[in-house]
């Protein structure tokens, strides 16, 4: 499989759907007021680098990166269609954008997650990759809906 990772439009009507599903996903497995996904409105922002990953075209995933200083990114709108997971799109992407963020010079990669079953496999990949559990940052909060992890990029290694 040779995917296709780049820099994307949100407003792209194929993403919009991708984005919408995994909006509902994530409303889905969590309770109202802990959904943290941003809707392709919000994935516009300068702060934001909005990545999708394609194989013929086809999307298969989407991430993003959020910038919030010099030194310190955040992993955003991580989401594999369903008819591509397994395939090994979310690692691949996964991959991409620690790279992105490496090669900006960010210090530190950090994303937060659902704790339910549903995100058993985006906790195992960040945890495989180097993903490591953390304190809650930006304005996300300690509660039984959400986890952090954190990765420390040091020296183009993490």
């Amino acid at each position: 499989m040779q995917l296709e990772i780049g820099v994307d439009d949100p407003r792209r009507d194929d993403v919009r759907s991708l984005i919408a599903r995994h909006l509902a996903f994530a409303a889905e497995v969590t309770p109202p007021g802990h959904v943290h996904a941003l809707g392709d409105d919000r994935l516009v922002d300068p702060a934001i680098t909005f990545f999708s990953a394609r194989l013929d075209g086809a999307l298969l995933g989407i991430g993003a990166l959020r910038e919030f200083d010099a030194e310190n990114c955040e992993l955003k709108s991580m989401h594999t269609a369903a008819e591509a997971r397994g395939r090994g799109v979310a690692a691949a992407v996964l991959e991409h954008l620690v790279a992105a963020a490496r090669a900006r010079g960010y210090r530190r990669v950090s994303l937060e997650t659902g704790t339910s079953a549903a995100f058993a496999p985006a906790r195992a990949l960040y945890r495989s990759r180097g993903f490591e559990p953390s304190e809650p940052f930006g304005d996300y909060t300690a509660n039984p809906y959400s986890v952090c992890f954190t990765m420390t990029l040091r020296d183009g290694v993490a």
